[in-house]
């Protein structure tokens, strides 16, 4: 009797704990190029591929959040034309604009095929008040484009790969994840960082970085392999290394600054991401982000969050 009742308590815990790491909430990382010249145009595809056979129920994107007013405290004068075009957008249509809950989550709810242009313009006007950037250039994309996305590649990661993974799987949100509050200190710090390199070195050693990645992913670009290249860990690490300064051997006061920034930036972005994540329903979350950031965000996830499963694109 004993022994049956020690088997079935086993038997029991057995199948809690085989259930708990079937609902383990799992993130797919995959590391972008941003935007590619036009002579490798189709990088993306292979990308798209590979995102829409993860089938993720959310899409995480390297775009501020709506109410990340640091962020955007820095973006509405800061260095992207287009976060700045966009931020006082959302000033002037806060002014004129009210919001209509009923009627977006109708639309919400209404298949991509069936929305017409009236209800992406509510939807465009809706986004743009809240300043969710994120989805305000989803929505103008399928307005321009439809909803088969773009026939001739956007050369972005926006165009050839988020918005066509979320459109395929019916996402009508994506999820913003970003933090820029301190990217102009950043790039302060970039620059001081050169300036500093020109006479101890540490610029010949990035410049031979720079050079190793140009030659290692000119193969893997002619034969549209540039996106399965630029997410191997040699090409990740290589680039966590020009972007976090830990390639120098001369320690200076501009590098030292801009590893502290790039890695506080990375820091935060795990926590909108981790956060988020664990607050929804979703299992299978894709994050599309700069391949720079990637080896700073596994590092952030896995040290910060052990009950999420972190995978990288390139395993």
């Amino acid at each position: 009797m004993r022994t049956i009742i020690i088997f079935t308590s086993i038997l029991i815990i057995s199948l809690f704990n085989l259930n708990a790491q079937e609902q383990q909430k799992e993130i797919l990382i995959v590391g972008t190029m941003h935007g590619v010249p036009k002579i490798v145009k189709r990088s993306y595809k292979p990308m798209l591929r590979r995102a829409k056979k993860y089938n993720p129920t959310a899409i995480y994107v390297e775009s501020p959040r709506g109410n990340d007013s640091l962020s955007w405290e820095y973006l509405k004068a800061g260095w992207s034309k287009s976060y700045k075009a966009f931020y006082y957008l959302s000033d002037s249509i806060q002014k004129v604009f009210t919001p209509n809950t009923t009627k977006y989550n109708t639309i919400l709810n209404t298949p991509f095929s069936e929305m017409t242009t009236t209800d992406l313009d509510f939807m465009m006007t809706n986004f743009a008040y809240h300043r969710d950037h994120a989805n305000y250039q989803f929505y103008k994309y399928i307005k321009a484009h439809g909803i088969s996305g773009a026939k001739k590649p956007t050369r972005n990661e926006d165009g050839d790969l988020t918005f066509k993974l979320a459109l395929d799987k019916g996402i009508k949100l994506l999820t913003a994840m970003d933090d820029q509050r301190t990217n102009g200190k950043y790039h302060d710090a970039w620059a001081k960082c050169s300036k500093e390199g020109q006479t101890n070195g540490n610029n010949a050693i990035n410049q031979k970085l720079n050079k190793k990645a140009y030659n290692s992913a000119m193969l893997p670009a002619i034969f549209r392999g540039l996106g399965k290249h630029t997410n191997k860990t040699k090409s990740l690490e290589r680039l966590h290394k020009t972007s976090s300064f830990t390639y120098v051997e001369v320690e200076t006061e501009g590098c030292t600054e801009g590893e502290r920034y790039w890695n506080e930036r990375n820091h935060r972005m795990a926590k909108n991401i981790a956060e988020q994540v664990m607050a929804s329903d979703s299992e299978r979350n894709i994050v599309i982000v700069g391949a720079s950031h990637v080896i700073g965000l596994e590092k952030e996830l896995k040290d910060n969050y052990p009950n999420l499963k972190i995978v990288l694109a390139g395993e």
